[in-house]
């Protein structure tokens, strides 16, 4: 279910809007077109080659938005930490994930899709609208929503989401990188750095790696005929 208006539709927004950072407008918007809990979705971990992907849904309190919000790569690790500790205070927060396993069954983006959906059902108010980072709409979600390009650079509540999820991956993949060491997973988070392709060399593949994607698959494949 997609919920328009003109606001809302609009492209990647004017220059001075992308410097500027994100704001409240589209939530603005939004209210002014009839919804009142309007919560933002952004996804996190689209892109490594271990570790689950994960999604977060925040629904802001207008009357207290944590000041310096912005996309999660933007902000510092430590200022993530701040802010995802005032937002679990004063919004309503949820956070989904999505397997390896899922992940290599169906495909990066459906798995993203349903971090998304679980992040949206764990919310303790459900939203009236939802706005998503990116350009899809998860298939067969029931809620109105509407895709946001660039969404963390221009939604709070969506740069509010994409921090939450940030810290909520990091904290699964520093706990992994206890459970098997080498790969530098507290750090690298799981994408394919140069250590951890060449840790994937010497030590293998762990159940925690994606094995569809082409860094590890290549290397299962490679092992695969020199065992034949």
């Amino acid at each position: 279910m997609v919920f328009e208006t003109q606001s809302l539709a609009r492209g990647a927004g004017s220059l001075d809007e992308r410097v500027m950072g994100p704001d409240f407008k589209l939530e603005t918007a939004a209210m002014a077109a009839g919804a009142s809990r309007i919560a933002g979705v952004d996804e996190v971990g689209r892109g490594p080659l271990a570790g689950p992907v994960t999604a977060a849904a925040v629904i802001l309190d207008p009357a207290c938005i944590p000041e310096g919000l912005n996309d999660s790569k933007q902000v510092s690790a430590k200022r993530r930490i701040a802010l995802a500790v005032m937002l679990r205070e004063c919004a309503i927060v949820s956070v989904g994930h999505a397997s390896v396993e899922e992940i290599e069954q169906h495909n990066i983006l459906r798995a993203s899709h349903f971090a998304m959906q679980r992040a949206i059902a764990g919310l303790a108010e459900t939203p009236d609208l939802v706005l998503i980072d990116g350009s899809m709409v998860p298939r067969g979600l029931n809620i109105a929503a509407q895709p946001v390009v660039k969404g963390d650079t221009r939604s709070l509540s969506i740069a509010a989401a994409s921090i939450v999820a940030k810290i909520a991956r990091d904290e699964i993949m520093v706990d992994l990188a206890q459970q098997h060491p080498g790969y530098g997973w507290e750090t690298n988070m799981g994408y394919g750095s140069k250590s951890h392709i060449s840790a994937l060399q010497n030590l293998g593949v762990t159940p925690h790696h994606r094995r569809t994607f082409k860094p590890v698959y290549n290397m299962l494949y490679q092992e695969k005929n020199v065992k034949s």
